[in-house]
């Protein structure tokens, strides 16, 4: 594998719809948000974990960006996203977010799916890292893979993940394999945690706005 999620860079885009429902619905809510609290206003975006460019993508036809930077680990996922922003105004970093170096640079900060392979220490990193980069009244969005907060619950929605999974044409084996990797590949934690998380590192605002199967949405302003 050349990253930590369940696929490889080349059939990134091809899988992740068949493992996250509402995959693209995601992503329209999260510029809807930033839409509303922004209006027409040009603004300046950093999505870091960005795989092979879905919400880059998505920002650069939709919002009214003055700068657009994408972040990820992976030199492969990076290759994905140049191809996909090809002719776009971005620019590219190799670093994950527990490794970024911005300071009150930005107007949204985007982690989609990616904090979850960290343990507490490396996500509360990441997090104070978003926090340093983004202006004051800068918005931080984050959609990770949330822990229910009991046993029943958390065996509940990994039935569903594997039935939408098996609707969605994976093999019983594939359904399986992917319940297989919560909590040994990533390690999800609870709504409550990650609002304290929020609160913890100084966002003046912290609220959840989307939240199906195993998939959860935040927003903070700095």
């Amino acid at each position: 594998m050349d990253n930590k999620s369940a696929f490889c860079a080349e059939i990134y885009d091809n899988k992740i719809r068949k493992v996250i429902p509402f995959y693209d619905e995601i992503y329209d809510q999260i510029t809807d948000l930033i839409r509303t609290y922004f209006g027409d206003r040009s603004i300046s975006l950093l999505d870091t974990g960005c795989g092979t460019g879905r919400m880059g993508l998505q920002a650069s036809e939709t919002l009214n960006l003055l700068e657009l930077v994408l972040c990820d680990p992976s030199e492969k996922m990076l290759e994905g996203a140049r191809e996909k922003l090809a002719g776009k105004n971005a620019e590219f970093c190799m670093c994950g977010s527990e490794e970024l170096n911005f300071e009150n640079r930005f107007d949204v900060v985007t982690a989609i799916q990616c904090h979850h392979y960290f343990d507490r220490s490396q996500r509360e990193t990441a997090v104070k890292n978003c926090f340093r980069a983004l202006k004051p009244g800068g918005m931080f969005i984050c959609f990770e893979n949330t822990a229910p907060f009991t046993e029943t619950g958390r065996d509940l929605v990994l039935k569903r993940i594997e039935n939408f999974g098996l609707n969605a044409g994976r093999t019983p084996e594939e359904a399986a394999h992917h319940t297989a990797r919560y909590n040994t590949e990533y390690y999800p934690v609870t709504v409550s945690d990650h609002l304290e998380l929020l609160r913890k590192t100084g966002f003046a605002v912290s609220e959840i706005f989307w939240l199906s199967y195993l998939q959860s949405g935040y927003y903070a302003i700095k």
